[in-house]
């Protein structure tokens, strides 16, 4: 009987225990089943969250090109690599082993590290080549990854750095017309969706969500042969003559397109890292004025000849080479004496266009400056250009007029300058400016106005031509150009110092068209404080035009206004 009971109450349990079992497996069930029933979308969104992530697609700048389409600027694809930051910061062996990947010092990036515990990404070392960073992630280590971005890059390095500028670490423009067309440049970032482990690793690109659009392309009026041939030789005469700055502008006199803009000193826009002197980031040609000097000199002469006082023989008479205006000295390099119109455009006169001046009042040179562009914004859009002063005092003093007729009193940019002279060279029609090349239809569109009188542009072109003619006394034969015809004005500038004008100080000009008998680029040639016993524009700034002109000439393919005879016979030989 006891055994019975022993018996049964041992298969009791053994009931028991397999109905537990069978209880929890029936728990189970039900939990599975409402998991993968009831709450499947719940956990779908919970599971998505800390497996699926939307990283952006990085969109590229475009491209800056000269008007021919070669690039200027142009974005190549580089590897950023971050961290999260609050998983590595429990993780020191992996934070040691990432340092001496990226060459960096542990103690610093376990330092940035704790610094940003709270955060999820951190960049620990941005741009490298993606061959550099395949090898960082080829050590897969746990929460670090890589993210795609891109860098600019200048071909042509500091030959174009002022006026393309250049964008930061995050591609966004800085300076120059990278700041200028930036949002036009700036392309829209994209989404991806990928799937991520828990130690960060990529497993799977899931779709775009949003593809990456790039920026859109720039098309520059610079040229860069043109360009670097400009630069190469204002850089040697800046070297040369141990001047401050210099600038260089060409000009198209057809479309009034910016063919080449250099300045010195410059910069290399690659690396700015060392860079202690920021003022070699300005565009001088654009952002920088100073007094015309005796490059005015032509617009008094068209002043003179619109008030109908004056002819191109009118007599003036600049003896003994000086006169007193009240208090203050007006005087010339040499005592010319009796001068024709034209002759005080090629003498350069101070006396002449002073007396000139004189006889027709401020009022009309004044005028006639403001026509043709000068205390006004050229509208390039450029950053920080200038428009510089263009005085316009209630009454004007007699020893003010005279200035204002000789270039001083007023200031403005080697663009301006370049501006003005190139409604000499086009008959009169002023133009607007432009660093970006123009279409065949916006040329057709372009606003012209004709603020000279095509005669009178015409007689001072001719004038300005005898400012290079050695037989007729010319004050920069240096300028002159072999097979080509030059018209041209020399100018030097005393520049102002603390206590007025400086004696030893001066700034060096000069302007120049070419060919003369049919004008097609203007050049505008500026050397600030030259050192040495030479500093006439004559002597400093014409040299510099002769070389830039005649490769112009050569690079744009313009025929010459004479052909030698020798060659003739050549040609025909053959």
């Amino acid at each position: 009987m006891i055994d019975s009971l022993k018996s049964m109450a041992k298969q009791w349990r053994v009931l028991l225990v397999l109905f537990g079992l069978f209880m929890c497996v029936l728990v189970i069930a039900w939990k599975l089943s409402a998991l993968h029933v009831l709450e499947k979308d719940f956990l779908q969104v919970e599971g998505d969250k800390r497996t699926i992530r939307n990283i952006p697609l990085v969109a590229h700048r475009g491209l800056i090109t000269d008007r021919n389409g070669e690039p200027l600027a142009v974005s190549t694809p580089v590897q950023s690599i971050w961290v999260d930051p609050s998983e590595l910061v429990h993780a020191p062996e992996v934070v040691g082993a990432l340092a001496t990947a990226l060459e960096l010092n542990p103690d610093v990036l376990t330092n940035s590290i704790a610094n940003h515990a709270s955060s999820k990404f951190l960049y620990v070392k941005r741009r490298l080549a993606p061959a550099d960073a395949k090898k960082v992630l080829d050590l897969n280590l746990n929460h670090v990854g890589a993210q795609q971005e891109y860098q600019r890059f200048y071909p042509q390095g500091e030959v174009t750095s002022h006026v393309i500028g250049f964008s930061n670490i995050d591609d966004v423009g800085q300076e120059g017309l990278e700041l200028t067309y930036n949002d036009w440049l700036s392309g829209t970032p994209g989404k991806r969706q990928i799937i991520q482990d828990r130690r960060g690793h990529i497993i799977e690109e899931r779709q775009t969500i949003q593809p990456a659009e790039p920026g859109q392309n720039l098309s520059l009026s610079i040229d860069f042969q043109l360009q670097n041939l400009a630069y190469r030789s204002l850089k040697a005469e800046f070297i040369t003559r141990r001047a401050k700055a210099a600038s260089a502008v060409v000009l198209d006199v057809d479309t009034g397109e910016v063919l080449a803009m250099v300045n010195q000193p410059s910069y290399n826009p690659h690396n700015k890292a060392d860079m202690t002197d920021f003022s070699v980031l300005r565009n001088r040609a654009v952002t920088d004025v100073f007094e015309p000097g005796s490059t005015v000199k032509p617009f008094t002469i068209v002043a003179a000849l619109e008030s109908a006082l004056f002819e191109p023989d009118t007599v003036i008479e600049t003896s003994p080479g000086w006169m007193m205006v009240g208090p203050n000295e007006v005087r010339d390099i040499f005592n010319y004496g009796t001068l024709n119109l034209s002759s005080v455009i090629t003498k350069s006169s101070n006396i002449g266009t002073s007396k000139i001046a004189f006889e027709i009042g401020a009022e009309p040179i004044r005028d006639v400056l403001q026509r043709v562009g000068f205390g006004e914004v050229p509208g390039t859009s450029f950053p920080g250009e200038r428009g510089g002063v263009l005085p316009n005092p209630r009454r004007w003093s007699r020893i003010e007029t005279a200035t204002l007729s000789y270039g001083y009193g007023l200031s403005a940019s080697a663009l301006q300058l370049a501006s003005a002279y190139s409604v000499i060279a086009d008959g009169g029609i002023r133009k607007p400016v432009s660093l970006l090349r123009f279409s065949e239809d916006e040329l057709t569109q372009l606003p012209r106005s004709q603020v000279i009188s095509p005669t009178i542009a015409a007689e001072v072109k001719a004038m300005l031509e005898t400012v290079v003619d050695s037989s007729r006394g010319g004050s920069a034969i240096e300028a002159n150009i072999p097979f080509y015809e030059v018209a041209g004005k020399t100018g030097t500038a005393h520049v102002v110092g603390d206590y007025g004008y400086e004696d030893n100080l001066h700034n060096s000009f000069f302007v120049g068209l070419v060919p003369a008998s049919d004008p097609k680029i203007v050049v505008v040639v500026v050397i600030n404080e030259p050192r040495g016993d030479e500093h006439y524009g004559g002597q400093v700034a014409a040299p510099v035009f002769s070389q830039i002109a005649a490769g112009a000439m050569r690079i744009l393919n313009i025929s010459p206004d004479e052909i030698p005879t020798q060659n003739l016979l050549s040609s025909s030989v053959q």
